[in-house]
């Protein structure tokens, strides 16, 4: 059975509505800021950002990168989410696949969620590594340095990366080799 069928199987559905975020960039970080925390920080929408361009069965379905299953059709580009709020359930789209909702330069995974295959490579407080990294099963290696900021990691990317989803693992590796993984923070 594949994902969201077995979701929508084991999941009641939730009505809602699917907003619209426009182009705007004053909502997103600039990627030449230099504080690692705004670089870090996912996009927080509020339903007045934008404008209601259909419904949904459940914020809980949906991903952040995810085209299918929207079935809102009439727009110039492809609608892609690009976050989710279940707790209020929204889900927030954006028109194309450069929405700048779809993109980050960093991202932040907290002490404790941290898990080093090799432990004598743990990384010290307030030090740096190179390594490359991966936010997506299969996914190319990119270039990225991984950042322990008093307890909390960063990893800061190269190129900014497409569908950086809390909840979901980055994982970092010299050569083939992993050497650690983390869970992605919001």
């Amino acid at each position: 059975v594949d994902l969201p069928t077995f979701l929508q199987q084991k999941l009641e559905a939730r009505p809602g509505e699917v907003i619209e975020i426009l182009h705007d960039s004053s909502i997103y970080a600039s990627d030449s800021a230099d504080d690692i925390q705004e670089l870090a920080r996912p996009a927080h929408y509020s339903p007045e950002d934008g404008f209601i361009v259909g419904t949904h069965r459940g914020a809980h379905f949906f991903t952040i990168g995810q085209r299918k299953g929207l079935n809102i059709g009439g727009k110039k580009e492809a609608l892609f989410v690009i976050a989710t709020d279940v707790s209020k359930n929204i889900v927030y789209v954006g028109q194309g696949q450069e929405h700048p909702g779809l993109f980050r330069k960093a991202l932040r995974v907290e002490s404790e969620e941290i898990h080093w295959i090799r432990e004598d490579m743990v990384l010290p407080e307030g030090e740096t590594c190179q390594y490359k990294v991966r936010i997506r099963y299969r996914q190319p290696l990119q270039d990225a340095v991984l950042i322990n900021r008093e307890g909390v990691y960063f990893v800061l990317f190269s190129e900014s990366q497409r569908g950086i989803t809390p909840g979901q693992f980055v994982a970092w590796y010299i050569g083939d080799e992993l050497i650690g993984s983390g869970v992605i923070a919001e």
